[in-house]
């Protein structure tokens, strides 16, 4: 059945890059073609990814021309995919732990705020089903897949949909995007997940495991030490960042909160020309909404500090009130 309503819009964007810069097959540096833009709809709203595709143009390799789509793409979603990860652990969850029917997981996404019809709900369950079973279902042409390149880098992430239920851990191929195995399961502590990755290893068969990738849970990285001994284990480039830059992130925050601090006024501000149409008030009140913009424009660290963002706003609208009180133009910054 088609569509009857408009696609939701995304309410923020996200940009994914690719942490691999040259080919696996020649080992020459990739060009950053394009830009895939796609819109996808999670527990939290609907978010816009831009996944960067890099390509080899070398013309003696074997994946010349081949589009090779930025890793962190899967973590967010399913290939040709509009649901996150996280809707269809949810679904998952509600259906096989909550024991509840489509009517009601499709009610209960309702009230969070997430557009679905009541078949989508029914697919993304078969979707999920698909997960689970994958690696009995597919083992083959994964293996054959995995073994002409010749090597293996492993994803591990558990996507926990609400508080107490279970936790959907899908374990990545990161060269191929390929998933290896998701499984729901009750806790993500070392005794869980090691036999989950040994499974994954005796699935791998002589293909040689090179690396392991996660976000650096303790859990992660002791199961990584049992199950899979010798075995690279690094930290994604994501969370290794944004752990490097804690303490500057910290310090940039406890700047931005004593910055707040001078400018709690500007509602007494906004009051004093309330119901006034003058160009005194219309400047005043356009100041005002220039200090509430620069108060909520907040950014992702650590490559972005906000209390560094709100100092650079602040500093030019002080900068324009100077020029005003001295009878000079107003800068529209």
């Amino acid at each position: 059945m088609a569509r009857t309503t408009a696609r939701p819009v995304a309410t923020r964007e996200v940009r994914v890059d690719s942490a691999r810069r040259r080919c696996e097959a020649c080992g020459t540096r990739t060009r950053a073609d394009w830009r895939s833009r796609r819109c996808v709809t999670t527990l939290a709203g609907c978010v816009g990814l831009s996944v960067q595709v890099r390509v080899c143009h070398r013309e003696e390799c074997l994946l010349k021309g081949v589009p090779l789509r930025a890793e962190g793409e899967g973590r967010w979603v399913l290939p040709e995919h509009e649901f996150g990860l996280d809707v269809l652990a949810f679904i998952g969850a509600q259906r096989y732990r909550e024991h509840r029917s489509v009517p009601e997981i499709h009610a209960l996404l309702r009230q969070k705020g997430v557009a679905v019809s009541e078949r989508t709900c029914t697919n993304l369950l078969d979707r999920y089903d698909e997960l689970v079973s994958l690696q009995l279902l597919d083992a083959g042409r994964l293996h054959a897949t995995l073994k002409r390149q010749g090597r293996v880098v492993l994803a591990i992430d558990g996507l926990a949909p609400d508080i107490g239920h279970e936790v959907l851990w899908v374990v990545r191929e990161c060269l191929s995007g390929q998933v290896l195995l998701a499984r729901p399961l009750l806790a993500g502590g070392e005794q869980e997940l090691v036999p989950l990755l040994a499974e994954v290893k005796r699935a791998l068969g002589r293909v040689p495991l090179v690396g392991v990738v996660s976000d650096g849970q303790r859990s992660i990285r002791n199961a990584v030490a049992h199950a899979l001994p010798g075995v690279p284990h690094q930290l994604c480039h994501f969370h290794y960042l944004r752990e490097a830059a804690r303490p500057l992130y910290e310090v940039d925050r406890h700047a931005k909160k004593e910055l707040k601090k001078r400018v709690r006024e500007v509602r007494k501000v906004e009051r004093a020309v309330e119901g006034r149409d003058d160009a005194s008030a219309r400047a005043t009140r356009a100041y005002a909404a220039a200090v509430r913009s620069a108060l909520t424009d907040d950014h992702r660290p650590p490559l972005k500090p906000s209390g560094l963002l709100l100092r650079r706003r602040l500093g030019a609208i002080e900068k324009s009130l100077e020029r005003v009180e001295k009878g000079g133009p107003a800068s529209r910054s």
